[in-house]
């Protein structure tokens, strides 16, 4: 008997065996589709099945840890049945309940993998064991990947460019990526600021022979020193390696019906990156961890102002990666903040031809202000291997005095000595008359003014006013400005109701709902375009409303990990406990910065 025969026994075996709980009609088990070869290095599904159970239960995936699991979602399958007997219809409802996993094939051979527990409505139950036969994909030379760094040493926070050429020189069907480097938590990975994370194709000639190329570049950001070994890269495809003969052949080659496939795999060179930490000695106070060459040049307009004119003050910061780079903190420049009225609520930077662009408006608060001073950009040099201090160049300013009403010059009062008639005169408001017999007594009395009637429609003419102000807004009950503050309060429970419905989502789709999820909910929040948010984005926007460094590094990591996994969903992990830690998340960033 085959070892398929004999699991396929098991499963059903297992699928009528109650488990040791006490629950009455609950039965629990594992299950794997092996109706067709599971590869090494490859992911499958593995599935816990709860029958007699409607809801999820709470699975321990300690004794999976070999084989990296990570939560495909599932969904109630629970199944209707309606009989009729004698003329009376009964409907039965067999409740069942399916988690699905993803698993990594590790090892070659037969491989037994564990029981897990189960927990249901309080009950502890434990699944069969599944044994499997991991295969190994063939070789061929039609198949070649190429993976490299942009260096092999760089400084803790240096971006470093990893490169995926993938060549094909035959036609294929599925394929299936493992960058061990995308999914190592000693880096963040980052698109490219030129969109160059995309995947591209092209038509090349490589080895005398014509191939396609699939290509696509990401950041790789140590977080740490230290000397990383970074495992082969590969790629598994199935490839076409025949056709087979039918009668209806033209409509067989048109559906893709009789071609015949095979699956190879490929792999790269393992790869090495010595990762040195930042000297200490040195460093700037308003170093904000920006490493490379960077460049930052300002212009303003008008130069020619009065004393509280608007200025805009435009920055542009130019370098090799611009997603870390902050807005320049003007209000911690000495004659910035002497001399001008910097306001606390900054626009969203743009980019333009590879500068990252900062415009504030700024007021001189003085008319002796002769510029603008220098502004400063901080980063760390790695070809020179020393702190720098790029500055822009001042900007000349002609500023000219404001006159300052005082009350004395509202009411034209001039105490110089002078005579009586050109005081009179010069007084303004307070000129002309003097003395009791100028007053008129206008005094009120209630019981006039309620029998007047000019008092009567006055009074007529407000409660209509007011009880038409009341009317209008029964009718008109919002705002734009009630619109965004109700959209504000509710984008944490939006956000967090969205998460938790993922589960019905692809899992191949996961990462990068949870990624736009994460992005809307700032958006919604702070008032920010979604759209164009990124992981560094919504750190500084989480900083920036909350003051918590290390809150919106975490929130940055998920988001960035998310956008990464679309290229190494072997290895990434998106299970219920990564779910509810964003959803804490998002509940500590409301509650940290409540409207």
């Amino acid at each position: 008997m085959s070892w398929r025969r004999i699991h396929i026994f098991a499963v059903i075996a297992a699928a009528f065996v109650l488990s040791s709980a006490k629950a009455d009609d609950v039965r629990v088990y594992a299950n794997v589709d092996t109706s067709g070869d599971i590869y090494a290095g490859e992911n499958f599904t593995y599935q816990v099945i709860i029958d007699g159970y409607d809801q999820p239960g709470d699975v321990d995936l300690a004794p999976l840890a070999e084989y990296n699991p990570r939560s495909a979602g599932g969904g109630n399958a629970s199944q209707t049945s309606i009989s009729i007997v004698n003329g009376r219809t009964t409907t039965n409802v067999v409740k069942r309940y399916v988690m699905n996993y993803v698993l990594t094939a590790a090892r070659l051979g037969i491989v037994h993998i564990p029981p897990v527990t189960v927990t249901v409505g309080g009950v502890r139950y434990q699944t069969n064991p599944v044994e499997l036969n991991i295969v190994k994909a063939g070789t061929t030379d039609q198949l070649e990947l190429e993976v490299t760094l942009s260096q092999e040493q760089c400084y803790v926070g240096q971006p470093v460019v990893l490169t995926v050429k993938f060549y094909v020189y035959a036609d294929i069907g599925d394929y299936n990526f493992d960058i061990p480097a995308l999914t190592n938590e000693a880096f963040v990975v980052e698109d490219l600021d030129a969109g160059a994370g995309q995947a591209k194709q092209f038509r090349v000639a490589r080895n005398n022979r014509q191939a396609i190329l699939l290509t696509f570049s990401k950041l790789l950001i140590p977080k740490r020193a230290g000397e990383f070994e970074i495992g082969c890269s590969s790629v598994s495809a199935d490839v076409v390696v025949g056709r087979a003969r039918s009668r209806d052949r033209f409509f067989d080659d048109f559906f893709g019906r009789n071609v015949q496939y095979k699956r190879f795999a490929v792999s790269s060179q393992p790869l090495k990156l010595s990762v040195l930490p930042l000297p200490q000695q040195d460093m700037p106070n308003d170093f904000d961890g920006l490493i490379g060459k960077y460049t930052i040049s300002a212009s303003a307009t008008p130069t020619k102002v009065n004393v509280g004119d608007p200025i805009t003050l435009t920055i542009k910061i130019g370098g090799d990666y611009l997603k870390p780079v902050q807005w320049p903190k003007l209000e911690q420049i000495d004659a910035m903040a002497e001399n001008f009225k910097i306001p606390a609520g900054k626009a969203s930077p743009a980019f333009e031809d590879g500068y990252k662009v900062f415009t504030q408006t700024i007021r001189a608060t003085n008319d002796k202000v002769s510029e603008i001073p220098p502004i400063p950009l901080a980063f760390f040099d790695p070809d020179k291997g020393r702190f720098t201090v790029a500055r822009t160049e001042p900007i000349p300013l002609e500023v000219a005095p404001t006159k300052i009403l005082t009350t004395a010059d509202v009411e034209g009062g001039d105490f110089s000595p002078a005579g009586r008639e050109v005081a009179a005169i010069k007084k303004g408001l307070s000129a002309n008359y003097e003395g009791f017999d100028c007053v008129e007594n206008v005094g009120f009395s209630l019981s006039t003014a309620i029998v007047s009637p000019v008092y009567l429609a006055g009074w007529a003419i407000s409660l209509a006013v007011l009880l038409a102000g009341i009317v209008a807004k029964s009718i008109v009950h919002t705002t734009p400005q009630r619109e965004a503050t109700k959209r504000r309060r509710r984008a944490a429970h939006k956000a967090i109701s969205k998460i938790k419905r993922m589960s019905s989502a692809q899992s191949q789709n996961r990462h990068e709902l949870l990624a736009e999820t994460m992005k809307q909910y700032i958006g919604e929040r702070f008032d920010k375009v979604a759209g164009s948010l990124t992981a560094d984005d919504c750190r500084g926007v989480v900083i920036d409303r909350t003051g918590e460094a290390q809150l919106a590094a975490r929130y940055s990591d998920i988001v960035s990990d998310c956008v990464a996994a679309r290229y190494a969903p072997v290895q990434t992990q998106l299970d219920s406990a990564k779910i509810d830690e964003v959803i804490k998340l998002i509940r500590v960033v409301d509650k940290a910065s409540k409207l």
